[in-house]
This record gives C-alpha cells, structure tokens and sequence, in this order.
C-alpha cells in the first residue's frame, strides 16, 4: 500500500515537474515575410550563423550570436529582450531551427527565415559586410 502512495505521488511530482516546460514553438516565413518582419524596430534580426560568415555578409541590422557556440544561449539571453519579437536566419535554415527551438523554449516570439540567408541572396535582398 505504501508503495503505490509512493508511485503515485511521484509519478504526480514528474507529472507537474514536465508539464511546467515551455514547449518549443516558433513560425518559419518566407523571405518575403522575414523582408516585411525586419523592417519593424521591435524586431530584434539575429543571424546565428558563425562570426566569420557574419563578416562575410550579413542582413542590414542584424546581430550575430552564433548557435553552435557553448555560450549562445547566455549571450542571448543577455543581448535580446523576451519582449519584443526574434528573427533568426542562418545560411540554409538548418542552425536556425535549432536556434528557434532554444529560444522559444525559453518564452522569446521567434520568427525563423525558410532556407536562411541562401534564399535571402537568391531573391536579391540587400546585403552588408
């Protein structure tokens, strides 16, 4: 009898530990939404890809926190505000789903750029260095 009180009370403490999470949850827009997106000042641009590609070029007023770095999510959380909306793109997409996922799951409004900033380029969207 015991241990069933027990099982149960621990399966109800793992119930509601899990249930506390924020599920990972962001929208991927085309080039021409992520376009529209950025031109609004509340929209924090984020390209996650590495520094070197960042200086390569870049979206006009974009920041660059790289994903793959071990520190990205305390440089994000200490550069980025919850809120006001994020858009991410990396080079084809890939590192940018993985970047939303963080993010949302940390209760910031993620926008992700489909195909990144290859598709950027291709549909002749300005670029920096």
């Amino acid at each position: 009898m015991k241990v069933n009180i027990f099982l149960t009370g621990f399966a109800m403490f793992l119930s509601s530990l899990f249930s506390c999470q924020q599920k990972a949850d962001y929208k991927s827009v085309s080039v021409e939404e992520f376009d529209t997106l950025i031109v609004d000042q509340n929209v924090q641009c984020v390209d996650v890809r590495t520094g070197a590609e960042y200086s390569e070029a870049h979206i006009p007023g974009s920041i660059n926190l790289n994903v793959l770095d071990k520190s990205f999510v305390l440089m994000a959380d200490s550069v980025l505000l919850k809120d006001k909306p994020v858009a991410l793109y990396c080079r084809s997409g890939n590192r940018s789903k993985k970047a939303a996922a963080i993010l949302s799951a940390r209760g910031y409004t993620v926008y992700n750029l489909v195909k990144g900033f290859q598709s950027w380029v291709k549909e002749g969207k300005k670029t920096e260095k």
